[in-house]
């Protein structure tokens, strides 16, 4: 009842004259339960807790985070209420009472919203460090990518069903490539990684390529000394065929191949 009333209230926000233009775009309350779902996919249990990440960042497309303006403080507050109140019924454990950021991402298309979790503790100095992650639990910074929902294309009435080409990713490298046959492939100097860069520079889980539908997404798992994509230094990027990121001083070339 409790989490119900909280929706109740964002929903609220953005009734009356904004109520419609909201219906082609990012709902709030959609955020609030991809937020959960997010605590919920990324527990870490612990010998007598269960705890879950206090961070969650929220990426929205420029015409969608416009639409927020005037609005945003008052709609973080509840999305942190709903997060809090969550945790509190799943009995979940938090370092912090959590705290959500909205920003900007211009490779999103309007409707389209990704969320990134890190679990962090408050330092003695006052500032916030990540918690190292146990072994088999997601990936800190990874982050998940949603798209309104669209009915599946109607089947045809008869005939065999047409031979569809399957795209593959190709990593280029120090003289070595690799096809990518995973969704998501994780590079670094461990030899836990799927890509293993010989690169001192190179933190040992430094960052991830994710296939999201047709898409493939760099994204930086905080590691020391940053992803750069094409000469500029991100967090997460989506890529093209030819371009170049870089890990640590290790060059890399993203291709895709039909298969």
């Amino acid at each position: 009842m409790v989490l119900r009333a909280i929706e109740q209230k964002i929903e609220a926000l953005f009734e009356g004259v904004f109520g419609r233009a909201f219906r082609t775009n990012v709902q709030p309350v959609e955020l609030a339960r991809k937020l959960a779902k997010e605590m919920d996919d990324h527990r870490t249990v612990s010998v007598s807790r269960v705890y879950v990440p206090n961070e969650y960042t929220v990426y929205l497309s420029t015409a969608d985070h416009e639409q927020f303006a005037g609005y945003e403080n008052s709609l973080v507050s509840e999305l942190e209420e709903y997060l809090q109140e969550h945790s509190k019924r799943e009995s979940y454990a938090l370092l912090t009472p959590p705290r959500v950021l909205l920003e900007v991402d211009d490779d999103l298309e309007l409707g389209e919203f990704g969320i990134a979790t890190r679990m962090v503790q408050p330092r003695s100095s006052g500032k916030r460090q990540v918690a190292e992650e146990p072994e088999g639990q997601v990936e800190p910074g990874a982050t998940m990518i949603y798209k309104p929902r669209t009915p599946p294309p109607a089947a045809p009435d008869d005939g065999p069903a047409p031979e569809v080409d399957r795209e593959v990713a190709t990593l280029s490298w120090d003289g070595q490539t690799m096809r990518v046959a995973k969704r998501r492939v994780l590079l670094g100097r461990s030899r836990e990684c799927d890509i293993q860069v010989e690169d001192a520079n190179v933190s040992r889980r430094h960052a991830e390529l994710r296939q999201e539908g047709s898409s493939y997404w760099i994204v930086d798992l905080d590691s020391t000394n940053g992803v750069e994509v094409n000469g500029k230094r991100v967090k997460r990027a989506r890529l093209e065929p030819g371009d170049m990121f870089t890990v640590g001083s290790t060059e890399i070339t993203f291709t895709t191949e039909r298969e």
